[in-house]
């Protein structure tokens, strides 16, 4: 519970209204608050002026005569325990409001539990509609093989089905989609990516990475209103779960253009670090234009999203050696390394700050070695980043700081894929596995993201993730491949400070030091007391961003 108080009515004056006082005085919240992620104890009070930046963290008492000689204040009494702002350094926000508006597949079990949430969404569409869902992960099933397009094409005939899995760089047609995109037994496979066929030669309906484009293409856009009202949901989530801010991994110029219109009518309750679609003239406007920031914080473009490999679950990462799973494949290079270097070295030029994906350690390696071709000054400005890092050579992990190349990763994917890791890269690759206190010791700067809707928005499994490297169960006991988890402080840090870094706001977010914007979040629990099965436990009890209680608008 909130209670608003004003020490001038304690001390009988005449105050103004709490609506106004929050308009135009400056705040106090008195609470248990920790500024930073590595502060080493609590302090009771935070000061706050008009503008929304933090004056000063400290005692309540002696910050409360500091604001009483700068004139009139608001007093906010905070049940809960207060910390920094979290960022997810790596997500998507219209994937995720699209992802509310179709069939969620997310846990699914078997292929008929897939058919059956797919039959009850059909029940909202008109009879033409495509069927659209996210969600599905083969290797959560009993026999942990792709599909194929039988079950969709006997449960919904000559509807088109359109359903991605839950990385995003697989997707599963039924014959009807298969058939509106062209596709038959002799279509080739596309450079960066695979259509997977049966045994006779014919399209099982399971695309991989850049084959995914060819019914893509033909799938019904959502026009701006969707895409609004998309971005509302999404946004409005990720602020119920205590999100301040997200980098937003792949916005194309049309997106943008819906996220300023949200920010000039005050409607973005999170700040958006928007990446540029590689794919799209974002960049272009970019280089034309240069960095764009709106007026009130809450929305920037500074970077651009490449994709050097596919993803793991799909065996799409490229590799230097072949999958253990399947020796006949090393993954995919969605282009050429001539091509990505081309890519990097033009956002480089532009002024643009490069955030490639790059998931196994082929695509890792040949990642690094474009960065190292950079000028080691512009390296430092730009500061690139490799968007995931998962499976990485351990001779490359050192190569990070060295380079000064930022490692954004994200920590529940890793206890996602405990289960088959292993069975897809051997037990000697994992030894550069989701490595984040091998790269936190080599100096290398780390943010820390979800990758949602991949994975869930909440950035609290996240945290949990980080320490134990354990399932919501508790298992594998000790952790998986332990020598690598966080302690709290630093896992708070990559989700506070190290995001920020990673957005070049380390000056103005991350943090509740003087100067920076009063962005936090109120848990119902101190995080640093609790032993880490209670991370789990912990709730949001509000999200605060220029020291005022976000409040998301409608999202109809």
């Amino acid at each position: 519970m909130i209670r608003i108080l004003s020490l001038a009515l304690l001390l009988g004056a005449t105050v103004a209204s709490p609506a106004a006082a929050s308009d135009s005085a400056d705040r106090l919240i008195v609470g248990r608050i920790y500024p930073r992620a590595d502060a080493p104890a609590p302090v009771s009070g935070l000061a706050i002026d008009r503008e929304g930046r933090v004056i000063a963290a400290g005692e309540a008492a002696e910050l409360r005569e500091r604001l009483a000689a700068r004139g009139e204040f608001e007093e906010i009494v905070v049940e809960g325990t207060v910390i920094p702002g979290l960022i997810d350094a790596h997500g998507h926000l219209l994937g995720l409001g699209l992802a509310l508006q179709r069939a969620d597949l997310v846990d699914t079990r078997d292929v008929a539990a897939i058919v059956e949430r797919v039959r009850a969404k059909a029940q909202d569409l008109g009879k033409g509609d495509w069927l659209l869902g996210r969600g599905w992960d083969q290797n959560d099933w009993p026999e942990q093989a792709f599909p194929n397009r039988a079950p969709l094409d006997e449960a919904f005939g000559e509807r088109p089905v359109w359903l991605e899995r839950i990385d995003g760089h697989a997707g599963w047609a039924n014959g009807k989609a298969l058939a509106l995109a062209g596709i038959t037994r002799d279509t080739p496979d596309p450079e960066g990516g695979q259509i997977l066929r049966d045994e006779s030669g014919e399209p099982t309906g399971v695309l991989i990475d850049n084959a995914m484009l060819l019914v893509e293409r033909i799938v019904p856009k959502p026009d701006a209103a969707q895409k609004r009202r998309a971005y509302a949901q999404a946004m409005a989530a990720a602020a119920r779960a205590g999100l301040t801010g997200v980098h937003d991994a792949g916005v194309s110029r049309e997106d943008l253009a819906v996220l300023k219109a949200m920010a000039d009518e005050g409607a973005l309750p999170i700040r958006v670090y928007a990446m540029a679609d590689g794919d799209s003239v974002a960049l272009a406007d970019l280089c034309r234009d240069g960095a764009y920031a709106h007026a009130s914080g809450r929305l920037e473009m500074r970077a651009v999203k490449y994709y050097a490999d596919g993803a793991l679950g799909s065996r799409g990462a490229a590799l230097l050696a072949p999958y253990a799973d399947a020796p006949g494949s090393r993954g995919l290079m969605l282009q050429s390394d001539e091509a990505l270097r081309a890519l990097v070295e033009r956002a480089a030029g532009c002024g643009v700050q490069p955030a490639v994906h790059a998931i196994g350690d082929r695509a890792n390696r040949v990642l690094l070695d474009v960065y190292a071709g950079l000028d080691p000054g512009l390296r430092s400005t730009l500061r690139p980043r490799v968007e995931h890092a998962q499976i990485v050579d351990p001779a490359d992990l050192p190569r990070f700081a060295a380079l000064g190349v930022i490692a954004s990763m994200q920590p529940t994917p890793a206890t996602s894929d405990m289960p088959w890791a292993q069975a897809r890269v051997g037990a000697d690759r994992l030894r550069g596995a989701y490595a984040w206190r091998q790269l936190t010791a080599s100096g290398a700067a780390l943010a820390f993201g979800s990758d949602f809707p991949v994975e869930r928005v909440e950035p609290l499994p996240g945290l949990y993730a980080a320490v134990t490297r354990q399932d919501a169960q508790g298992e594998p006991e000790g952790g998986w491949l332990p020598k690598e988890r966080l302690g709290f402080a630093e896992a708070l840090a990559g989700f506070t400070l190290g995001a920020a870094h990673a957005g070049h706001a380390e000056d103005d977010l991350g943090s509740l030091e003087p100067g920076k914007r009063a962005d936090f979040v109120v848990l119902s629990t101190d995080p640093y007391t609790v032993k880490p099965r209670g991370l789990l436990a912990l709730s949001v009890r509000s999200t605060w961003l220029d020291g005022r209680k976000v409040e998301p608008a409608s999202t109809r």
